[in-house]
C-alpha cells in the first residue's frame, strides 16, 4: 500500500485512535507499525487474534495487562555483564507478574467459557519465572529502593549508620541548645553539605565551632560548617555509607546475572506480552466504534451492512449498505458535489484498510471484505503549488500513476473523476478512464457530477448507478447511499424553496432538452420506486420471520403434543389394566368358590362356561403401552425416493417422502407439516402403488388408510369414545374437510356421547346427521374448520 493513499484515507488517523488504548510501550511500538496485509492467510490470522479477544472483553470485561515495560534492553546489557539499576530491575519482575496475571487470566477463562486457540498458544509460551520475580521483590521495593532484607551484611551496616547518624545528631542538637547558640548561628537547625551533617554559622562566629567550612550562603553572610567535634563521627558515617553502596552494587550485580541467566524466557514474555497487548487494544478499539469481524474472501467481493466511517462522531454519521463485487465491479456515484459522495469513498477504502491491518471495522455482522493487492485513491483537492500544477493536472498526474499499476485485485476509488476542466471533455476522459479500469477487472467506485456518466451506468454491463439522497424540504442532504439510483439535479427545487420567481425558474426549464427533462423524471420515480421497493422488501423480512418462528414453534409444540399423548394413553392403559387385573383377581376367586360350591353341593355350573367366561376376563384386559414400547428394529438399509410412505421414529409419525434437499436428508409432509428430517430418522413403510384417477381429491396424511368413515356399530361406548377421538386427529392430520361416524340408532347413548365429544373439540366446525342417502339419524356428518 502507498504511504500517499494510507494518508488520504485517513489510516494514520485510525492508528492514532488505537493508541489510546494500548496498556504498555509494547503495544504502542506494535500499533504504530500497523500495517494493511495484502497475504489473505495473515488478514484471517489477524482477524482471527482480534475477535478473541473482542470475545474475552465480552465476556469478562477487563483484562489484567499493567505492570508491562520493554525490558529487552534490561536483559541484554544483563547478559554482557552489565549492572541494572533497582528501577530496571523493578520493571523486571513488573513484567514477570504481568506475565503470570495473564496466563492465569486466560487459563482460567477456558475452564469457565469457551476455547481460545490462538490466546492459549500465545499463553503456553509463557515460562514463569517465579523465583526471579521473588529474589527482585524481596530485594527492591515498588520504588526502586534496596531493602534492608536484601542482605545480612546490608540490614548489619545500615543498622550501624542509623546509630552514627543518631550520635551525630544528638551532638550537634546540643550544640543548638547552647546558651550561645541562638546569638552564633544563623538557624537553629542541623543542614546537610556534601552528605556531611553541619551548622548554619554566621560569618563573625566562624572560629567559635572550629572544623570544615563547606559552603556559604549567597551573601556570605552565613557558613555551613562541620564542628570539629563531629568531623571523625562524619567520617566514620561516610565510611559506613561507602560500604552500603559495595554491597547494594553486589546484590544488583546478583540479581543482574539472574536476570541475563534468563535471557530465553524474558524475552519470550517480551514477545508474547506484546501480542496479547495488541489484541486487547484492537479489542477495545472496536468496542469503541462498534465494529464486528468481517468474512474475508480473496475474490474481490465487498457487502457492508450498515457501513459509518470510524472517524465522524457515532450521533452524526450516516450508515450506508454498499456492495461491490459480485453482480457488478463499479459504481458510479451521480449527482451534485454536496452529499456526502467523497465520504462513502473514504468509508469504503478505509474499511478495507482496516480490515486487511487486522481491525474490527464499524458494520453489522455478516459484513464482507476483500483482500487486495492495492488500494489506489483519488481524493479531494490536490493542487500542487511547488509543481506549478493545477487541480485537473494534479489529478491527472495520479490517475496516470493508477493506469500504470492497477491490475484486477486492486481497489481504486475515484472523486469527482475528470473534474477541473471542460465539461464535455471531462466526461469523456471520465468515461474512457472507468473503461479502462473496468477491462483490467479492478473494483471501482467513482463519484462524478456529470451527467453524461449517468447514461453510463446503464449501458455498461457490471456497471451500476448510484446517488446520495438529498432532501428538498429541508435543503440538505441525508448521505443516505441509493444503490441502482443515478443522481439528479435539485437546482430548480432548490431555487423554487428559497424564494426564486417560478418564472425565472419556468423560463429557465425551457433551456433544458425534453430529453434531460425526461431523463430526470426517470430518475425521480426511479427514487419513489426504489423506497416503495425497500419498504415492501423490510415488511416481507419481518412477515418471513414471523412465519418462520411460527412454523418452528408449530413443529415444536407438534412434538410435544404427541409425547404428552402417549404419556397420557399408557398411563390410562396401565391403569385400566390395574382395574381389570384385579377385577380378574376377584373374578378368579368367585369361580373357585362356584366350582368348589358345584363340588360341594352339586350346582348345576357347566365347566366349559366357566372356561369361557375366565377367557373373555382375560381378553379384556389391555395391553398397557404395547405400541409405544422400545422394540428392536432391524435396520435394513432401503435406498428412499419420492413418493415413499415412512415413519419419522422422533416423532412416531407417518409420512410421505417429497424430495431429497442434502446427502442425508429429506423433505417428509407429515399431514399438513413439511419437515426436514435426516434419513437415520426414517423407517421405510412401503411405496406407494399407483391409483386411478378419480373425481375427489386425493388427500396425503399422517396415514394413507385413515378412512372417510368410522363403524362403531357393537362397540362399547367407552372403547367407541377412543376410537372417535384417535379417528379424528388422524383426520386432521390427512387434512379431510368432512369425515362420516357410523354410530347406529339403537338406544341413542353412543350416539349422544359422539355428539357431545365433537361439539367440545375445538377442531370441529358442525356436525349434522346424515342425509337419506347418508345414513340417516344412524350416522353424524363432522365437518373441520
Amino acid at each position: 500500500m502507498q504511504e500517499r493513499i494510507l494518508k488520504v484515507l485517513e489510516f494514520n488517523k485510525v492508528k492514532e485512535q488505537l493508541l489510546t488504548y494500548v496498556s504498555s510501550m509494547l503495544g504502542k511500538k506494535k500499533a504504530e507499525n500497523l500495517y494493511p496485509s495484502v497475504d489473505f492467510s495473515e488478514v484471517v490470522r489477524t482477524q482471527e487474534e482480534t475477535d478473541e479477544a473482542v470475545q474475552v472483553l465480552r465476556i469478562k470485561g477487563n483484562v489484567p495487562l499493567g505492570g508491562i515495560f520493554d525490558i529487552v534492553p534490561h536483559v541484554k546489557r544483563a547478559v554482557i555483564g552489565g549492572m541494572l539499576s533497582p528501577h530496571e530491575l523493578t520493571q523486571v519482575a513488573s513484567t514477570i507478574h504481568a506475565s503470570r496475571q495473564i496466563k492465569r487470566f486466560i487459563e482460567d477463562y477456558i475452564e469457565e467459557e469457551n476455547e481460545l486457540p490462538i490466546l492459549l498458544s500465545y499463553t503456553d509460551k509463557i515460562i514463569v519465572l517465579a523465583d526471579l520475580e521473588t529474589s527482585i521483590r524481596n530485594a527492591i521495593d515498588e520504588n526502586g529502593e534496596v531493602l534492608d532484607s536484601a542482605s545480612e551484611a546490608l540490614r548489619s551496616l545500615r543498622t550501624q549508620l542509623r546509630t552514627r547518624e543518631g550520635r551525630i545528631r544528638e551532638r550537634l542538637e546540643s550544640m543548638i541548645r547552647s546558651s550561645n547558640a541562638q546569638k552564633m548561628l544563623s538557624d537553629a537547625i542541623i543542614t546537610i553539605r556534601n552528605d556531611r551533617f553541619v551548622l548554619p554559622v554566621k560569618q563573625e562566629y566562624r572560629s567559635h565551632y572550629g572544623g570544615i567550612i563547606h559552603d556559604q550562603s549567597s551573601s556570605g553572610q552565613t557558613l555551613f560548617i562541620e564542628p570539629q567535634s563531629i568531623v571523625q563521627l562524619n567520617n566514620e558515617l561516610q565510611s559506613l555509607r561507602v560500604k552500603e553502596q559495595q554491597e547494594i552494587e553486589k546484590i544488583l550485580i546478583d540479581l543482574s546475572l539472574q536476570t541475563g541467566e534468563n535471557k530465553e524466557e524474558l524475552q519470550t514474555i517480551v514477545s508474547v506480552l506484546t501480542e496479547i497487548d495488541f489484541m486487547f487494544a484492537k479489542a477495545r478499539y472496536s468496542k469503541s466504534i462498534k465494529g464486528s469481524k468481517p468474512n474475508i474472501n480473496n475474490e474481490g467481493r465487498l457487502a457492508l451492512f450498515k457501513a459509518r466511517h470510524p472517524l465522524i462522531a457515532a450521533d452524526e454519521v450516516v450508515a450506508n449498505d454498499i456492495s461491490l463485487g459480485q453482480d457488478y465491479s463499479t459504481i458510479v456515484i451521480t449527482g451534485p458535489n454536496t452529499g456526502g459522495k467523497t465520504v462513502t469513498l473514504k468509508t469504503v477504502g478505509l474499511c478495507t484498510l482496516m480490515a486487511q491491518a487486522g481491525l474490527q471495522i464499524p458494520t453489522l455482522d455478516g459484513s464482507e471484505i476483500a483482500v487486495f493487492d492495492a488500494v489506489y485513491a483519488d481524493i479531494g483537492d490536490e493542487q500542487s503549488i511547488e509543481q506549478s500544477l493545477s487541480t485537473f493536472s494534479s489529478h491527472m498526474v495520479n490517475i496516470v500513476d493508477i493506469l500504470n499499476k492497477v491490475d484486477f485485485n486492486s481497489l481504486v476509488l475515484f472523486d469527482e473523476l475528470g473534474a477541473g476542466t471542460d465539461p464535455q471533455e471531462g466526461a469523456a476522459l471520465a468515461i474512457s478512464i472507468l473503461d479502462e479500469v473496468y477491462k483490467r477487472g479492478a473494483r471501482v467506485i467513482a463519484t462524478t457530477h456529470y451527467p453524461e456518466l449517468k447514461a453510463y451506468g446503464y449501458n455498461r454491463e457490471g456497471v451500476v448507478n448510484a446517488s446520495v439522497e438529498f432532501n428538498v424540504e429541508t435543503l440538505s442532504p441525508t448521505y443516505k447511499l441509493l444503490i441502482g439510483v443515478p443522481g439528479r439535479s435539485n437546482a430548480f427545487e432548490i431555487s423554487k424553496r428559497l424564494g426564486l420567481n417560478e418564472k425565472v425558474i419556468d423560463t429557465a426549464r425551457t433551456y433544458i432538452s425534453a430529453d434531460n427533462n425526461k431523463v430526470e423524471n426517470m430518475i425521480a420515480s426511479l427514487e419513489d420506486s426504489k423506497k416503495q421497493a425497500e419498504r415492501e422488501r423490510d415488511k416481507a423480512r419481518d412477515l418471513l420471520k414471523n412465519a418462520e418462528k411460527l412454523h418452528s414453534d408449530l413443529q415444536k409444540q407438534m412434538v410435544e403434543f404427541y409425547e404428552e399423548k402417549d404419556k397420557l394413553r399408557d398411563k390410562a392403559a396401565a391403569e385400566a389394566a390395574n382395574i381389570i387385573g384385579k377385577a380378574q383377581d376377584e373374578a378368579e376367586e368367585i369361580i373357585r368358590d362356584l366350582r368348589q360350591m358345584r363340588i360341594e353341593k352339586h350346582a348345576e355350573v357347566k365347566e366349559h362356561e366357566l372356561i369361557e367366561a375366565k377367557k373373555r376376563l382375560s381378553a379384556a384386559i389391555p395391553e398397557a403401552g404395547k405400541q409405544h414400547k422400545n422394540k428392536p428394529k432391524t435396520n435394513h438399509k432401503h435406498a428412499f425416493h419420492p413418493g415413499d410412505e415412512v415413519k419419522v421414529l422422533s416423532f412416531g409419525q407417518k409420512g410421505q417422502l417429497i424430495e431429497k434437499v442434502a446427502d442425508k436428508e429429506w423433505h417428509v409432509q407429515i399431514g399438513i407439516l413439511k419437515m426436514k428430517v435426516e434419513e437415520k430418522d426414517l423407517e421405510f413403510i412401503k411405496t406407494p402403488k399407483p391409483v386411478e384417477t378419480k373425481p375427489m381429491a386425493t388427500v396425503k396424511g399422517k396415514d394413507f388408510h385413515v378412512s372417510l368413515e368410522l363403524d362403531l356399530r357393537g362397540e362399547r361406548y367407552e372403547n367407541a369414545l377412543m376410537r372417535v377421538e384417535k379417528y379424528i386427529d388422524d383426520a386432521l392430520l390427512a387434512a379431510y374437510p368432512r369425515v362420516s361416524i357410523i354410530h347406529g340408532k339403537g338406544t341413542g347413548a353412543l350416539r349422544q356421547g359422539v355428539q357431545e365429544y365433537l361439539r367440545n373439540h375445538r377442531s370441529v366446525k358442525k356436525i349434522r346427521f346424515g342425509e337419506a342417502g347418508e345414513g340417516g339419524t344412524g350416522v353424524t356428518v363432522v365437518e373441520f374448520k
